[in-house]
């Protein structure tokens, strides 16, 4: 469940609650202890557009045999992909998931699949302590013009870990390991702080930082300077209302990377999770914006949709 090329952040932007787009439902059954394990179904689209003209179209349907809600499930997903890298053609990519969940001790949750190619997917698991503990894995393409022609693929392998230092601070980091195709291998190392500042509004401030360096700078066309700096104040407020779950967070920073000077570094997120509609569909939805740079350029701005909606039996 996020990472320098594209949205490799699916799991680093979930773990530091950058973005949503995961599909949810309320957990029915006779108890919370025992919750009902059915069937259901489920549609999500993500649209992506850059500032290099490229865009890039994912629809994905899954299919739970035994669905318990968004932390217990186990069932397959068919995703088909449209890469418009520089807007120049399309090139249309299939893929074939099993995927699961499970809410425990140590809860684990993933999606482990096929584009034909090679093995893609992700997994991670974590704990439920006060000090929490993340560990990861994701394989996918590599979204550039090279990276879908020539079938360029990433690794990223690693831990995120949240320490509470007050009941209002909070403490987490991120550090990984990202294995390209070719020789480059990056290392990320992410941390933040955060601190409530109005509980029942659900407002946060948080200082954000992060840096990654590559072995190889410059290899294939994605984003690989010697090394990439980031530090970024943020707000965010999250509320729950008539069942509806908001969040909006947004902030302004300075970024720097090898070779230029600091620049402005921009990041805004809104998510909206539905409650279950007559107790059987599940919707969500989310916007991401950001300037970090993917391609070769300096100037960057990248923009993303998450829609997702799901029926439980």
């Amino acid at each position: 469940m996020g990472y320098e090329v594209k949205r490799t952040s699916g799991l680093i932007i979930g773990l530091f609650l950058m973005s949503g787009g995961v599909a949810w439902a309320q957990e029915r059954g006779p108890s919370d202890n025992a919750p009902v394990a059915d069937p259901a179904v489920g549609i999500d689209f993500v649209a992506s557009s850059d500032a290099d003209d490229t865009e890039i179209l994912k629809v994905g349907v899954d299919a739970d045999w035994r669905y318990s809600g968004p932390d217990d499930y186990l069932g397959v997903r068919l995703e088909t992909a449209a890469f418009r890298p520089l807007g120049e053609r399309t090139v249309n990519d299939q893929r074939l998931y099993l995927r699961f969940a499970r809410s425990a001790n140590w809860s684990w949750k993933g999606q482990v699949g096929t584009d034909g190619r090679t093995i893609l997917g992700g997994a991670s698991i974590h704990n439920g302590k006060r000090f929490r503990q993340e560990y990861f894995v994701e394989r996918e393409i590599v979204e550039t013009a090279r990276g879908v022609d020539e079938g360029l693929y990433y690794t990223f392998a690693g831990g995120a870990f949240d320490l509470p230092v007050s009941d209002r601070t909070t403490i987490s980091a991120v550090v990984g390991l990202q294995a390209f195709s070719g020789d480059n291998v990056r290392t990320h190392v992410r941390a933040n702080v955060v601190q409530v500042l109005k509980e029942e509004w659900g407002l946060s401030a948080q200082l954000r930082t992060r840096y990654f360096q590559n072995s190889h700078p410059g290899e294939y066309d994605y984003f690989s300077p010697e090394w990439h700096a980031e530090l970024m104040p943020v707000l965010q407020i999250r509320r729950r209302q008539g069942g509806w779950r908001y969040v909006i967070a947004g902030g302004v920073g300075a970024q720097r990377t090898a070779g230029a000077d600091w620049r402005s570094a921009r990041y805004f997120n809104a998510q909206v999770v539905g409650p279950s509609l007559a107790r059987s569909w599940a919707l969500t939805a989310a916007f991401t914006y950001s300037n970090t740079p993917i391609s070769s350029g300096y100037t960057y701005d990248y923009s993303q949709i998450d829609l997702g909606l799901r029926r439980i039996f």
